[in-house]
């Protein structure tokens, strides 16, 4: 017989209490779910709106007068006003010259160099601050993203979780398409390339759930190839940590192999025999492996190289 309304709500309510140890980064995970850098939640993307912000005000110095200018000349030189002064034989004007060419070149300039040195000094692979970062390893697929994290042996797909307050060092390649990686909220889009490794370092300024995605066109599944990307607290960072590595769900040669096929992480969760709606209280945000091998990203970029590849250190 089915539920009435009142049944099935107290029926949810009584398997969310079963997640209650993981309760309160779920809230704080669903808080908010930003979309731009003009709402920043990362050190570079608050970076970015203050270049924007300067940005806008510069150019405004050419474009305003440039509109006034135009609305005064069509008032001035209307049909109807016969006190117009026409002056068609005049060739040159050191002042009108300097005036359109001058201030323009000037504020490109200043502009350039302004931008030049913040760039410079937060360049993706330059380190942000001082302490030692943490390093998550990200390999795009088609279409869906895997999330290694290297000193905790577990990994996770289409969900990038990472603390508040501490450095991410990211280090990027690609097993198929060409594909860009970016978090509006955190800043700073960089490409993923098969055989290369791209670095991207980025700060989280406070907790929440933000929008991560690929933004490079790379076959029919592109417009679904999202992620989310989970800020939280330090202890809850670790508490999520500790529970990947129960995962019973391990990332060897043979789950890779499934999830090199094409499709998002829905199809990935079929292929590996994982239904979506187990009660596992990190599953809704994502799958989660456990045991995950120190060489695998190794292997994912030196196998585009050849043998000779493997010997040395990873590339960095």
């Amino acid at each position: 017989m089915p539920q009435s309304g009142h049944a099935f709500l107290s029926t949810r309510i009584r398997h969310g209490l079963r997640l209650s140890p993981f309760l309160p980064l779920s809230l704080t995970a669903c808080q908010t779910d930003n979309i731009s850098f003009l709402h920043p939640a990362g050190t570079i993307a608050a970076l970015q709106r203050e270049w924007l912000i300067e940005i806008v005000i510069a150019l405004a110095v050419i474009i305003i007068p440039v509109f006034v200018g135009v609305a005064f000349c069509l008032w001035r030189y209307r049909l109807g006003n016969r006190n117009a002064a026409f002056t068609p034989d005049w060739s040159f004007a050191l002042p009108l010259e300097f005036l359109v060419w001058g201030v323009p070149a000037t504020i490109v300039i200043i502009l350039s160099l302004l931008i030049a040195g913040s760039e410079t000094r937060h360049s993706p692979e330059r380190q942000i601050g001082t302490a030692q970062p943490l390093d998550i390893q990200v390999v795009a697929l088609n279409w869906k993203w895997l999330f290694i994290y290297p000193d905790q042996h577990v990994a996770s797909l289409d969900t990038l979780v990472l603390p508040v307050g501490r450095e991410v060092r990211f280090l990027l390649t690609s097993d198929k398409t060409m594909q860009s990686f970016f978090i509006p909220s955190f800043g700073s889009q960089i490409y993923a390339m098969a055989g290369m490794v791209t670095h991207l370092h980025l700060l989280a300024n406070r907790p929440g759930r933000y929008l991560g995605e690929n933004t490079q066109f790379n076959g029919m599944g592109f417009q679904g190839e999202k992620f989310t990307a989970l800020a939280l607290l330090p202890d809850q960072f670790t508490q999520w940590a500790q529970h990947a590595r129960t995962s019973p769900v391990t990332l060897n040669d043979e789950t890779y192999r499934k999830l090199l096929k094409d499709g998002d992480d829905r199809q990935a969760m079929t292929d590996l025999g994982v239904k979506a709606d187990t009660p596992d209280p990190m599953q809704p945000q994502g799958l989660s492996f456990s045991n995950v091998s120190d060489d695998l990203f190794r292997n994912i970029v030196s196998r585009y190289h050849g043998s000779s590849a493997h010997q040395g250190p990873m590339p960095q």
